[in-house]
């Protein structure tokens, strides 16, 4: 069963998820797949893999995220931000990408999902000028760290971080300006390492 193997994942990884997170985490995985038929928002076409790879592997990050105001930059169909918002209804959520596909796509979702801390944004994350620095900048799958940093280090409070997501490969680039903390994590039922780096401004 579907809700089992998120739940049973999530345990895994020391999250416990209550009714209405379960839920909304599965019902927006469906929204994924139903749109991916038309929109091409994913390579996963089936429930299974994209508990697996979607919703687990955004959640496996969810205990570094911090109070505070957080990005997703390149957030394509909202991997890891919406998933965040579901976990963190306090936490104020902005998810940006250039495609207006996905952003349509994850403007619907928040509707469907009523994630009233969820900010949509269809922009270049270099023009990207909001009104507030964000205290947490997150990406799962955006650029080279190096490149990340350079385009969004106008959008980082002075105290904040950033957050990470990569595989297996960690990049070798030189990072002189940066404290960095390379964690590497357990996606459950998913082979590929996965690592995620913790980096601040030194």
């Amino acid at each position: 069963m579907i809700e089992e193997l998120l739940k049973s994942g999530a345990k895994k990884m020391n999250i416990e998820l209550d009714e209405s997170q379960s839920s909304k985490l599965l019902q927006y995985l469906e929204l994924i797949i139903k749109w991916n038929k038309t929109y091409n928002l994913s390579a996963i076409r089936n429930l299974e893999e994209g508990v697996k790879r979607h919703l687990l592997d955004s959640l496996s990050v969810v205990s570094y995220i911090k109070s505070g105001s957080l990005l997703d930059v390149g957030a394509g169909a909202g991997l890891p931000g919406i998933v965040i918002s579901i976990m963190k209804p306090e936490l104020s959520v902005t998810v940006l990408d250039t495609v207006g596909k996905k952003c349509h796509f994850m403007q619907f979702a928040k509707t469907q999902l009523a994630l009233k801390n969820l900010t949509v944004v269809n922009q270049r994350v270099e023009n990207y000028q909001p009104d507030q620095c964000f205290e947490q900048i997150t990406s799962r799958a955006f650029a080279e760290v190096n490149k990340t940093l350079n385009l969004t280090k106008h959008l980082l409070c002075d105290n904040g971080s950033y957050l990470l997501m990569k595989g297996n490969r960690i990049t070798n680039e030189s990072l002189n300006d940066y404290e960095i903390k390379v964690h590497q994590i357990t996606v459950p039922y998913v082979s590929d390492q996965r690592h995620f780096l913790e980096i601040k401004p030194s």
